[in-house]
């Protein structure tokens, strides 16, 4: 009689492990030796999902959003013209932008692993929006040298890639955004930050200072609305009946062990 306890392919169990290994990768590849040069162009990406939040959230609100820069040392700023007279909800909304977004497009990322039909279009759509916002955006050194690059490796793991190999990437850069939220907790946390050789007021520090309540209370609630986006992303894309259709029917000689509840 033949026992199977391997991992049937497309189930529930493979995409966790997909996951783990891709969480594994982000948290442990700035430990592994040269880590900080092979992680620092995804510091800077999940430094570009941050600013492009600001800046994105200004264009929505009607506001002008200039430029980004982004230093050598991964730090960024986005730079808008917005009206004198904008409301201060707007106002706190556009400071809010930056942190939200990168777990906001982590989370689509992650949405979309769960649909072969989108793995490809969705690396080349996060490519595209890269090559553009460098070319009406971008305004620094170390965002027009690295962008580029990050943008044809994303292009071309969507082209020439294997699935798993695309769709490891989907989730790997899902899970760098995801996760963004704990690189940037101090920061989120904090009132005053030194960006460019400048101290200005963080995030939550100008969200504090639109509105009301201390800025740790917006840090808090940022990080909830992260983990919530996060969390619903992962149940949807890691539900069983998303991974491949119906389960294949086992042959009858191989024995299944079920526990009762």
């Amino acid at each position: 009689m033949l026992i199977s306890y391997g991992v049937r392919p497309g189930s529930q169990a493979e995409q966790v492990g997909r996951l783990i290994l891709a969480v594994f990768v982000v948290l442990a590849l700035p430990a592994l030796p040269f880590g900080t040069y092979l992680s620092y162009p995804f510091v800077i990406l999940a430094t570009w999902f941050h600013e492009m939040g600001h800046g994105l959230t200004a264009l929505v609100l009607g506001q002008d959003f200039q430029r980004l820069q982004i230093f050598a040392d991964g730090s960024g700023v986005a730079e808008s013209m917005v009206a004198a007279d904008l409301s201060p909800f707007s106002r706190a909304a556009i400071a809010a932008g930056g942190p939200l977004a990168p777990c906001l497009a982590g989370s689509l990322l992650i949405l979309a692993s769960a649909h072969q039909r989108l793995w490809r279009p969705a690396l080349w759509a996060l490519a595209a929006v890269i090559f553009a916002s460098v070319i009406l955006y971008v305004r620094s050194a170390a965002g027009f040298f690295v962008l580029p690059l990050v943008g044809i490796a994303i292009a071309l793991i969507g082209w020439r890639a294997s699935d798993y190999m695309t769709r490891f990437t989907l989730q790997f850069l899902g899970m760098l955004g995801a996760l963004s939220m704990l690189r940037d907790f101090n920061y989120l946390f904090t009132e005053e930050a030194v960006v460019g050789g400048q101290r200005m007021l963080s995030d939550t520090g100008q969200i504090e200072a639109a509105l009301f309540l201390p800025h740790w209370v917006w840090a808090a609630i940022i990080l909830a609305i992260c983990a919530a986006c996060v969390g619903a992303s992962l149940k949807y894309a890691l539900a069983e009946n998303r991974q491949g259709g119906s389960v294949r029917k086992r042959p009858a000689n191989v024995a299944q062990f079920k526990r009762k509840r």
